[in-house]
């Protein structure tokens, strides 16, 4: 089985349906592992998430599958305390993403 990391940068309909799929990827166990990491435009959506986005968003969390947001986004924004009370882990993206693709993950970008 392959391991999977979903990128996830898009503020808009392709994350919410990003998020469905993730949803669906843990109630699945598609993958040998699996993990969401949030860069960009998308942490901003974070804090707007509503409906079944907001659902799906909370699945991943209670799961373990949200890896983390970018830090320097998040406070270049001056979002990373929002994003930290939402349960969410800041690290610089480029290391996580870096990581799981020394590690043998596959990356899909959204």
């Amino acid at each position: 089985m392959a391991k999977v990391v979903f990128l996830i940068m898009s503020d808009d309909v392709k994350m919410d349906l990003a998020l469905t799929m993730a949803a669906n990827t843990v109630d699945t166990n598609r993958y040998e592992d699996f993990k969401v990491i949030f860069w960009g435009p998308a942490q901003e959506r974070l804090l707007r998430l509503e409906g079944p986005a907001k659902d799906n968003f909370e699945k991943l969390l209670r799961a373990g599958a949200i890896d983390s947001a970018c830090i320097n986004y998040a406070r270049n924004k001056g979002i990373d305390q929002q994003l930290t009370k939402m349960g969410i882990k800041l690290h610089p993206a480029g290391d996580r993403v870096a990581y799981y693709i020394n590690n043998g993950y596959q990356v899909l970008v959204f």
